[in-house]
């Protein structure tokens, strides 16, 4: 046997962007089942209806406090880029900022 031959590395080129095939918003309804609804903007309706079902299928009985709430979101978020779907999610409050950064505080001394 011979030992693996390395091939030469070649680099990628970057891809141009590709324009979505959709969009989507995921909207919080409040503590009351159901607790969410798809809306769309763009997009094929069959493919969109395809995509509502399945974000729907992992969000349905979760409200945003729910532990597994935040694993399904990430899960709905990973299937919305491999299919190339914008995703917009409206929870009826601002989104989550990251606080200021504080200034240093100088010892005294």
């Amino acid at each position: 046997m011979t030992p693996p031959v390395d091939e030469p590395v070649v680099p990628e080129e970057p891809e141009e962007p590709v324009p979505p095939v959709g969009h989507v918003r995921v909207v919080y309804l409040g503590p009351v089942a159901p607790h969410w609804e798809v809306q769309s903007d763009f997009g094929d309706p069959t493919f969109i209806e395809e995509f509502r079902q399945r974000t729907l299928a992992r969000l349905v009985l979760l409200p945003p406090h729910d532990p597994q709430y935040r694993r399904n979101r990430e899960r709905v978020v990973r299937d919305a880029e491999r299919e190339n779907v914008t995703l917009e999610w409206d929870l009826g409050v601002p989104e989550e900022e990251p606080p200021p950064a504080a200034a240093p505080v100088e010892a005294a001394g």
